[in-house]
């Protein structure tokens, strides 16, 4: 009787922890959304220690290592463009154990129509390195996100 209960202990303790952690792509679709709303302090809240962000085109194109200078980065960003109105399409990702990678077609429209592919690596649930690609020619559409 002990070993049944323990049993049914067990997996419905497994079952609440895996609600409460958000899938990757969850998270991935919470950052873009603080982009948009220019939300700095929710956008760092998702990095890891020593994450990069590696943002290639426009203005701020350049690799920036750890949360003060991503930190400075999204600030800038924020100051010049939100809020934003944001889009997403294709997102797909891929898990393992160990960390997840998250891609996306997402448009940030604002003063400007901002067209980005993006890259997105955590492990351990949180965000170690982020590829901001600028590219024009993409397309996305609304996702119903």
């Amino acid at each position: 009787m002990n070993k049944i209960i323990f049993t049914f202990c067990a997996a419905s303790l497994l079952s609440v922890s895996t609600l409460a952690s958000a899938a990757p792509s969850d998270d991935a679709n919470a950052h873009f959304k603080a982009i948009a709303a220019g939300n700095v302090d929710q956008i760092m809240l998702d990095y890891g220690n020593n994450a990069v962000l590696q943002w290639v085109g426009g203005p701020l194109d350049g690799a920036y290592s750890g949360n003060d200078n991503i930190r400075a980065v999204w600030g800038k960003f924020a100051k010049a463009n939100a809020p934003l109105e944001v889009n997403v399409s294709k997102l797909d990702e891929s898990a393992n154990p160990k960390g997840a990678t998250v891609t996306a077609n997402v448009e940030f429209k604002g003063k400007a129509t901002i067209k980005v592919r993006y890259v997105l690596v955590y492990h351990e649930g949180k965000l170690v390195n982020e590829v901001w690609q600028i590219d024009p020619k993409l397309m996305t559409g609304y996702s119903g996100y």
